[in-house]
């Protein structure tokens, strides 16, 4: 069983910042530490990216689109990932989503909304 809860979207101008969260519940995520945990976005008209991972050892990857200004992070005694977001712009607007990485489980949460327009 997997449910996964995104929030912290919302509505900013280009050059702002938004942190997401992720709680992971259910019996798989009772081991929620040795998954490494990843967020995704999807934009209308787009196939879902894999956009950040943070490892279960704690080491992070990122696509180039966000590098330098996304950071991941995970609380694993929390079960919830984060997604620092700085200097949004623009094409950052998607709904966000976290999932395992970079292999996702076929559940997924109703996602959060990130728009970002001047």
């Amino acid at each position: 069983q997997v449910q996964l809860v995104e929030s912290g979207g919302g509505l900013v101008q280009p050059g702002s910042s938004l942190t997401l969260s992720c709680a992971a519940s259910g019996s798989r995520f009772r081991m929620f530490s040795v998954y490494p945990m990843g967020w995704y976005r999807q934009s209308p008209g787009k196939q879902r990216e894999l956009v950040a991972t943070a490892a279960s050892g704690g080491s992070t990857i990122y696509t180039d689109s966000v590098k330098g200004r996304f950071t991941i992070s995970r609380d694993n005694a929390k079960k919830t990932v984060y997604l620092q977001m700085n200097s949004l712009r623009p094409e950052d607007t998607a709904v966000y989503y976290c999932n395992k990485s970079p292999t996702p489980w076929d559940s997924w949460g109703q996602g959060t909304q990130v728009t970002v327009s001047s």
